[in-house]
C-alpha cells in the first residue's frame, strides 16, 4: 500500500519493477538526444529509497543519500550504476563543468509539483504536511499543475526561445536550454524565481534560483509515482493526461492479468 495518497494507479515501483525498466525498457539513446543540447559535461546522481523506503537491503545506510555519478566512460556506464543501486529518482546535474572540472554554468528551470498547489479538497500545503501527505497528490492537484505548466510556458517565451517541458512523473518542469540564461548569476536567478512566484505560479523556488540543482533525468522512471519521466510538446500539454498516457507508463504497468 502507498504511503502516499495519490491519483488511482499511481503507486510505488518494486526494486523487480525499477530493475525491469532500467535493463529492459531504460534507453541511453534518448538521454543522449535530451543532453545534446547542453554545453560542457553532465554529472548523474541517484536516490534510492528516501520517500519510497524501498531500496536494496545492501544500500539501507545509503537510502537516504544522494549518491552523485560523475565517474564514467560513457552512458552505457550510467545505466550500469543504475542498475546496481535500483533508485526510486535518477536526476542529472544542471551545473555545467568544463574537462577540468570547473563549474561552467547552470541550466535554468522551473519546478512545478502538484503538493505545492492549494487544494480546494486537501489545502495548502502546510496542511498535507500537518496530515504526513507532503508528497502526496490528487488528480485536481495535477490537473491544476499542468494548467500552471501551461501558462508558465506562455509567460517564458516571451523571453526565451528555446524551452522544453517534461512530465517529471509527478509535476512539470519547464527547462530554458537559451545560451545566455547558463550564465545567470544567482542574484538574477533569484530575481526571476521571485517575479514567477508573484505573477501566481507555484513553482519551487531554489530550484529556480539555483540552490537546488539537480533535477528529474528524462526518460528515467519516477519510482514514487510508477511513471517514466517524458518530454511533452507544449501543443499537447492542454490535453495530456498523466494518469493514462501510455508514454508515460512502464511495461510493468501495461501487463494484463492472465486468469487460469
Amino acid at each position: 500500500m502507498s504511503i502516499y495518497l495519490m491519483p488511482e494507479g499511481m503507486r510505488p515501483a518494486t526494486l523487480q519493477e525499477r530493475n525491469h525498466f532500467y535493463a529492459i525498457e531504460f534507453q541511453t539513446e534518448n538521454v543522449t538526444t535530451w543532453l545534446q543540447v547542453r554545453p560542457g559535461v553532465t554529472k548523474f546522481a541517484v536516490i534510492i529509497g528516501r520517500h519510497s523506503r524501498i531500496f536494496p537491503e545492501e544500500y539501507r545506510e545509503d537510502a537516504d543519500t544522494t549518491i552523485i555519478v560523475d565517474e564514467f566512460k560513457n552512458l552505457n556506464e550510467v545505466k550500469r550504476q543504475i542498475i546496481e543501486f535500483l533508485p526510486e529518482a535518477v536526476y542529472y546535474d544542471r551545473n555545467v563543468y568544463n574537462k577540468n572540472n570547473n563549474k561552467i554554468g547552470q541550466e535554468l528551470a522551473f519546478d512545478l509539483d502538484p503538493e505545492n498547489i492549494t487544494c480546494p479538497v486537501h489545502g495548502t500545503l502546510g496542511d498535507k504536511l500537518k496530515r504526513g501527505q507532503g508528497l502526496g497528490f490528487c488528480s485536481i492537484e495535477l490537473e491544476m499543475t499542468q494548467q500552471q505548466a501551461l501558462g508558465l510556458y506562455e509567460y517564458l517565451e516571451k523571453d526565451y526561445s528555446q524551452l522544453r517541458v517534461i512530465y517529471s512523473g509527478r509535476g512539470f518542469h519547464i527547462h530554458v536550454f537559451d545560451q545566455a540564461a547558463y550564465s545567470l548569476n544567482e542574484e538574477e536567478r533569484l530575481k526571476i524565481a521571485k517575479t514567477v512566484k508573484k505573477r501566481g505560479f507555484a513553482i519551487d523556488e531554489w530550484v529556480t534560483a539555483g540552490e537546488m540543482r539537480l533535477i528529474r533525468l528524462p526518460y528515467s522512471l519516477n519510482g514514487l509515482v510508477s511513471r517514466v519521466v517524458i518530454p511533452v510538446d507544449k501543443n499537447e500539454l492542454e490535453g495530456f493526461d498523466p494518469v493514462h498516457d501510455e508514454r508515460c507508463m512502464p511495461q510493468f504497468l501495461k501487463k494484463k492479468t492472465t486468469s487460469f
